[in-house]
């Protein structure tokens, strides 16, 4: 099973899909600028370490207080805001003698359900031109531009273009018997991943059982006003019409409450429309797979609600 995304959807399926097979790959997207990751990233010139690390962590097999140290953000003093988990990664790299050989020994270390490997390991950045004309450099840059501005993306590429999959990226797409796709950002967790140098045609041509996992609320300037079946054609322009099999959607009934306090950030409960045409030659698959936390009111996907129905509509 290979697993292509980034950002908090794809660790978070990670944890429930390793209670069913522990023969995944997981591919995650390096193009993230902000936050620890994007300091550590300059400064030391690695792979933004975030996302690797939390999908490291959804499909370790460790004592729980190691999880919970790679875990730990600092509160006070010169690291305020940074994780412990990317300081780690970021000085076993040095150790190591690369970024890839960090993220190999943390898999060892944590006794990883599978493996996680960068997209690529090259030093990448998100270029964005937006409906009004302006172009944005930065995957930050361009989630801040969007939702401030509420105007939709029109382009993205990758800077430098093309770079070139991690080992291991092409040939684990090729022999997938099942590759998931999201849930995550369409245009900064996603797409990214589609944009590195044959791994779009390598998904397109792989005989895996192709499933697209829909976000659950629309992201502010990103995809403001779509439509499931409009996520799903923004991927056939990468991957081709027809290229994906199923795509499984939520079914639960979220209380306005939840729905309002995302509208009020330019958000909306992503719809589908079951008469679309796209829906002829594309399975759907409607699971009651929305989690709300009471407390910070976020929707999220039911880690293993999801995986139960990943694994109970594939065979194999």
């Amino acid at each position: 099973m290979v697993a292509i995304g980034g950002g908090t959807g794809l660790s978070t399926m990670l944890k429930g899909i390793k209670e069913y097979t522990q023969n995944i790959t997981a591919i995650v997207t390096v193009s993230d600028n902000g936050g620890g990751s994007g300091i550590l990233r300059q400064q030391m010139q690695i792979a933004p370490p975030g996302d690797i690390r939390n999908c490291l962590v959804s499909l370790a097999n460790t004592e729980p207080m190691m999880k919970k140290l790679l875990q730990y953000r600092f509160e006070d003093g010169t690291l305020k805001g940074q994780n412990f988990g990317n300081i780690f990664l970021a000085a076993l790299a040095e150790v190591s003698g690369s970024f890839e050989n960090a993220v190999k020994y943390t898999s060892d270390i944590l006794a990883i359900s599978g493996r996680v490997l960068p997209v690529t390991l090259e030093d990448v950045d998100l270029y964005a031109t937006f409906a009004d004309g302006i172009e944005v450099i930065g995957e930050t840059e361009i989630v801040t531009y969007g939702k401030i501005n509420q105007i939709m993306i029109e382009k993205i590429v990758l800077t430098p273009q093309n770079p070139k999959p991690t080992p291991d990226v092409l040939e684990a797409i090729e022999e997938a018997d099942i590759i998931l796709i999201g849930p995550g950002s369409l245009y900064t967790s996603i797409i990214p991943n589609l944009l590195v140098e044959k791994v779009a045609e390598a998904i397109t041509k792989s005989n895996a059982h192709k499933i697209y996992i829909a976000n659950i609320m629309s992201q502010p300037g990103e995809t403001t006003g779509f439509t499931i079946e409009q996520h799903i054609e923004a991927l056939e322009k990468y991957l081709g019409k027809n290229s994906i099999n199923s795509v499984i959607v939520n079914s639960r009934y979220i209380e306005p409450e939840y729905i309002n306090k995302y509208a009020e950030e330019g958000a909306h409960l992503l719809k589908w429309n079951e008469d679309h045409s796209i829906w002829r030659n594309m399975e759907r698959i409607e699971k009651p797979l929305a989690k709300v936390d009471n407390k910070k009111l976020y929707i999220r996907h039911d880690t293993y609600q999801l995986a139960k129905a990943i694994f109970s509509n594939t065979k194999g």
